[in-house]
């Protein structure tokens, strides 16, 4: 169960998730800090244990996607021996596709990487043409952090951009070739969005958001300090700017987290986009729909 932020996707799934006596399976890239609760819209405490991927570390850590990835196979794999039917619910597309595409995440290395960050960028797509003459077919050469990215894994694996494409890992996930077999249902209330962005948000502020991002304020690494939702209410806690002004660019910043979610979904020939309705029964009701008529599932 797929889509943008405020999308209803998670009270959806949960009903599919109950009628199937199934788990839920988090892909959100912040749920899986501690402590960060009301501002990832976690659901509520009592109802975790039916969750899977959600608190697995501090925020004070960097909890990458790879880590993500690790820990979110061996979930599905116990799961599937198990018996168990899943019910992944979203809002990140990458730690998505992490779970059930054979996507690769090379190595990364911090001293490697402070020196690179420390090279001019067109010295370093120079050095990339130079180990990778085709480099400018599988690597954006004017985005200097996919370049930056490039020269690091090939100098910690000896792998060129264009060897990584022709793998045959790499050609399932631009064809988007799942490891595991799923039926993808994609959440959007279009036009309506906005107003439900707000409706939440005041929800999150009257639930005691501002009061969280205070209380992790000293507990919050860069990562999870660049989260929305908490990056924009830290000037408010140190007292730098108006809770009202924040407001204002808390709704910006989630409309373009959203807009972002939409473009990496959209790409993705195999969610089946629902009709959108107001009545979250209707939206239960064309989900069901929608699973009964995916040919997967009645197999």
């Amino acid at each position: 169960m797929l889509g943008p932020t405020a999308s209803g996707k998670s009270r959806l799934a949960e009903a599919i998730a109950a009628e199937l006596d199934a788990d839920l399976v988090s892909v959100d890239s912040m749920q899986v800090y501690r402590g960060m609760d009301i501002g990832t819209a976690k659901p509520p405490q009592e109802q975790r244990n039916r969750y899977h991927l959600i608190d697995l570390a501090d925020p004070a850590e960097e909890y990458s996607v790879a880590q993500f990835q690790a820990e979110g196979r061996k979930v599905l794999s116990s799961l599937r021996a198990e018996g168990r039917q899943v019910v992944i619910v979203g809002g990140s597309g990458l730690h998505f596709r992490a779970l059930v595409d054979p996507l690769e995440f090379p190595p990364t290395d911090q001293k490697l990487r402070r020196r690179l960050e420390a090279t001019d960028p067109a010295d370093l797509a120079t050095h990339l043409l130079a180990i990778d003459p085709g480099a400018a077919e599988v690597v954006d050469l004017a985005n200097p952090r996919r370049v930056l990215r490039a020269v690091e894994v090939h100098a910690l694996t000896g792998a060129t951009p264009s060897e990584r494409s022709h793998l045959p890992d790499a050609a399932a996930v631009r064809e988007y070739v799942p490891i595991h077999d799923f039926i993808a249902v994609g959440v959007d209330p279009g036009d309506d969005l906005r107003m439900r962005v707000e409706r939440r948000l005041d929800a999150m502020l009257e639930a005691g958001l501002l009061e969280e991002v205070a209380g992790l304020v000293d507990r919050l690494g860069p990562t999870a300090a660049g989260a929305v939702g908490y990056k924009e209410l830290l000037p408010v806690v140190a007292g730098d700017e108006d809770l009202a002004t924040a407001r204002e660019h808390l709704v910006a910043a989630t409309m373009a987290l959203a807009k972002r979610q939409r473009t990496f979904f959209r790409r993705d020939p195999r969610i089946n986009w629902l009709v959108w309705h107001d009545d979250p029964e209707a939206r239960l009701e064309a989900a069901r729909a929608t699973l009964k008529e995916t040919p997967a599932w009645t197999s």
